[in-house]
């Protein structure tokens, strides 16, 4: 099991509930949730059509039954935790979530680059990946972040 982003995933879902959502294609101009791979991660958005029901996330795609497991909530319009969506369609696409971007003011040389300064959701950095934080980092409890042998995180 990998992370995974891809550009330009997008699908629709009409499942209720706080549950697993089942995927129904590839929304017209986009490629299916299969671009994720089987068993992968993903951050993911779903968004009511029709009212201001939504949650960003990282979730778990598995490709026997197309479906989109919702593992961590990262912001939604339940104050932060799982939606209980209601009936009609949604849409479910790959995004990357605000909170964990560098942004940079400023722009070209001589940007100054922000980061969270605490890390609410686990993550890894993989074989051939190296990663930086700008300090101080805060873990909250449970959090956990995994560096592969023969990688650096550094803090600066």
């Amino acid at each position: 099991m990998a992370f995974v982003l891809a550009d330009r995933v997008k699908e629709t879902t009409t499942t209720t509930g706080t549950g697993t959502v089942t995927l129904l294609g590839a929304s017209t101009g986009f490629q299916s949730f299969s671009a994720i791979g089987d068993a992968n991660t993903t951050y993911y958005t779903i968004a009511g059509q029709s009212n201001s029901e939504w949650e960003v996330g990282i979730g778990t795609y598995t490709s026997s039954g197309t479906t989109l497991a919702r593992t961590t909530v990262i912001s939604s319009s339940n104050a932060g935790a799982l939606v209980n969506f209601s009936a009609g369609t949604k849409d479910v696409f790959v995004t990357y979530p605000a909170e964990f971007t560098a942004n940079a003011i400023g722009g070209g040389i001589g940007a100054v680059l922000l980061n969270a300064s605490t890390a609410t959701v686990s993550g890894s950095i993989s074989t051939g990946q190296n990663g930086f934080t700008v300090g101080p980092l805060t873990v909250n409890s449970g959090v956990t972040i995994t560096v592969a042998s023969g990688q650096r995180h550094v803090i600066i």
